[in-house]
């Protein structure tokens, strides 16, 4: 799957067709991921003692083939393809423009002691 969890992606069939999102989860198993505000479910929980009852609303995962990536540079959604650069990298690119669509990877802070 040429997908990954923070790309920018535009829905391009079903109920929600044309709206866009991040991905927050990709499930490869099953080829199926989870956009934010797409496909939005809702679920009625039983109220139980310690509990009152309530009506949850959720994301639920969309194919991975109903989706396509927005480009960075060109503002199209794309198919991605792979290019090996000088470095021995794979990367991926937009079919389009050729330019770069990996995200620049962000620095994880360090929990303070």
């Amino acid at each position: 799957m040429k997908l990954k969890t923070g790309d920018n992606v535009v829905v391009i069939q079903g109920k929600d067709a044309g709206k866009t999102g991040k991905i927050m989860r990709t499930m490869k198993k099953n080829s199926s991921v989870v956009v934010e505000k797409v496909n939005v479910k809702k679920r009625h929980i039983k109220k139980t003692t310690s509990r009152a009852g309530e009506i949850i609303q959720f994301e639920a995962p969309i194919d991975a083939s109903n989706v396509k990536v927005i480009c960075p540079q060109c503002k199209k959604a794309t198919r991605v393809g792979y290019v090996i650069g000088a470095d021995k990298k794979k990367r991926r690119v937009c079919k389009k423009c050729s330019e770069s669509v990996d995200q620049p990877v962000e620095a994880k802070s360090k929990k303070k002691q």
